[in-house]
């Protein structure tokens, strides 16, 4: 392990930085337990000439548990869902995806 991959594990071991989410693919059972950092900036997007300020959300997942998050698929964190928007893209280890999702409305 590199020291960029031990870093990576104590920073998603860290309960004060990560939480646990049960990912589900494609949305359905069985649920597997993964731990992500959520992140919730918000970001600026132009239209025409005008600039509007968008809420976003992002989970960072380690790719050791999620080989291949895509649209459609979830994360739940304690009642709150979360589905995946487009694509993920991974960081430049290659450790970590960047997923961009929405909460979803409870079923």
């Amino acid at each position: 392990m590199t020291i960029f991959g031990a870093a990576i594990t104590a920073i998603f071991s860290d309960p004060n930085m990560s939480e646990a989410a049960d990912y589900r693919s494609g949305g359905a059972d069985p649920a597997t337990t993964v731990r992500v950092i959520k992140v919730a900036p918000d970001t600026v997007q132009e239209f025409n000439a005008g600039r509007f300020v968008r809420e976003t959300i992002f989970l960072d997942v380690r790719v050791s548990e999620v080989a291949l998050p895509a649209r459609g698929d979830t994360f739940t964190i304690g009642e709150a869902i979360f589905e995946v928007l487009g694509d993920p893209a991974r960081d430049t280890e290659r450790l970590v995806w960047k997923v961009e999702a929405r909460e979803r409305d409870a079923v």
